[in-house]
């Protein structure tokens, strides 16, 4: 069985050909990250009008690199939430146009569950039940996967998500965009014990997240060390930040499975190519006696590969959309 998947939520025009759910057989990305760079961040507009232009040569490099047609394809899945709406609706257009010309069934996959079914394809050999940590620019949540279809969500960040506070902080310490990796680099020059940072919703069973705390707690450091004249060690302050959001996505973690009773651990979305996350990861793990598992780094930022992963699932349990399907920035792990 043969999938088509498109990806547009942000800034990545991502079409995937995957066969039976597991195995790749082509996966394009056209990133749009050096044009966004010189303006700190994602701007939605250009987002949009850049998927338009890339969004058909992607589909066409991805059937022709996996070497099958249209005629070949079994179903189309594409990202209809959560991200940007107007690069949503670019990927969501297109499917719906190929699905209504080629005569094939619809899926409309969530983004973030997207990012969890990566680990599928990194790991032949995974299975529910397990529990889910997606760490990415957006999210932040922990998610308990009971089957292919059937989701909890224990928690999510009520203000800031881990990858957005990186950004943020790296933006403000005058390192461009993307800023998760410029901070992870600067960070392994630096003491982690060098400054002690604020955590916040730390209490026992409180799966919430909250990173603007944390945030502001930096700023304010920062701007104090500037208002008194003083230097500060920049990789001092990336490691003991970096230091502080990975104690707090591992102890939650760690407490929720616990709670839950799981015995598998997976991380998923664009921090978890974060390398001193999966390390603490891994070790934490480790300790407990749990398995972890994280996709490989091409698999963590968004692409059009875990979209079909989660689609050919999907698809199995007969959960098509109709033409009708629209763009839902906001939309949330439902698990069906």
């Amino acid at each position: 069985m043969y999938t088509l998947a498109l990806e547009t939520s942000c800034d990545e025009t991502s079409a995937a050909v995957i066969e039976d759910g597991r195995h790749i057989r082509s996966n394009i990305i056209s990133t749009q990250v050096p044009i966004h760079r010189k303006f700190g961040g994602v701007v939605p507009e250009i987002a949009s009008r850049q998927h338009i232009e890339y969004v058909m040569p992607i589909i066409k490099e991805a059937l022709d690199t996996a070497k099958v047609t249209l005629s070949d394809i079994d179903h189309i899945g594409v990202t209809y939430g959560p991200g940007l709406v107007g690069a949503l609706l670019v990927g969501v257009a297109a499917a719906k146009a190929i699905s209504f010309a080629a005569d094939k069934p619809l899926v409309g996959v969530n983004h973030m569950e997207g990012h969890i079914f990566a680990n599928f394809l990194s790991h032949p050999e995974l299975e529910p039940p397990f529990l889910a940590l997606v760490v990415s620019g957006g999210h932040t949540q922990l998610v308990q996967i009971n089957d292919y279809n059937s989701f909890k969500l224990m928690g999510q960040t009520r203000d800031d998500a881990a990858g957005e506070a990186f950004d943020k902080i790296a933006r403000v310490m005058g390192y461009p965009y993307p800023g998760g990796p410029q901070i992870e680099k600067l960070a392994k020059d630096g003491n982690p014990d060098a400054i002690e940072f604020p955590k916040a919703l730390h209490e026992r069973h409180n799966f919430e997240f909250s990173f603007s705390g944390l945030k502001s707690a930096v700023l304010n450091y920062l701007h104090t060390q500037e208002q008194r004249g003083e230097s500060y060690n920049a990789a001092d302050v990336a490691a003991s930040f970096q230091k502080t959001v990975v104690e707090t996505l591992v102890e939650k973690t760690m407490d929720a499975a616990s709670y839950s009773r799981a015995k598998k651990i997976v991380l998923a979305g664009g921090v978890s190519a974060n390398g001193c996350l999966s390390a603490a990861m891994q070790e934490a793990c480790d300790k407990k006696g749990y398995a972890f598992y994280h996709p490989d780094p091409i698999l963590c930022t968004d692409n059009g590969a875990m979209i079909g992963c989660r689609a050919y699932y999907m698809a199995k349990a007969g959960c098509f959309a109709d033409l009708t399907l629209n763009a839902k920035p906001a939309l949330p792990i439902t698990g069906e």
